[in-house]
């Protein structure tokens, strides 16, 4: 079973992913499995984090701009310093996450939320789901 959810972000945004992949998996029907989450970008990524305090998700984008900032002498030079800096973001953040499926449910602790980082943005995004179901 393929889910296609499709969104616009914001500039470095973080776009929360969790309500839209739990739908995806009550809908499956699936009690027992994996979950599978890709994006088909190279300047975002997915992340687990907590939902408590979205402050937070604005720590981890101050970050991971502090750790790879936008600068020129990027080697990349086919598009803007931002969408180079995107790509090297994206390289460290990942493109994929896996979960567990059980009871009818995605196994995640009591904050935990799914979300989207964008690096090069605003842009319309995607992310594809996949449901791995126990026989």
């Amino acid at each position: 079973m393929l889910e296609k959810i499709q969104f616009r972000t914001k500039k470095d945004g973080v776009t929360s992913l969790t309500e839209q992949i739990n739908a995806f998996v009550e809908k499956s029907g699936v009690q027992s499995g994996l979950l599978c989450a890709f994006i088909t970008h190279t300047t975002a990524g997915l992340t687990v984090n907590s939902f408590w305090d979205p402050l937070g998700h604005e720590d981890i984008q101050d970050e991971i701009r502090r750790l790879i900032p936008t600068r020129v002498d990027f080697k990349h030079q086919h598009d803007t310093p931002e969408d180079a800096a995107g790509h090297v973001k994206s390289t460290l953040i990942g493109p994929s996450l896996t979960f567990i499926i059980e009871n009818g449910k995605l196994l995640l602790g009591h904050s935990q939320g799914i979300y989207f980082l964008e690096f090069d943005g605003p842009r319309n995004r995607e992310c594809y789901l996949k449901i791995l179901a126990e026989k």
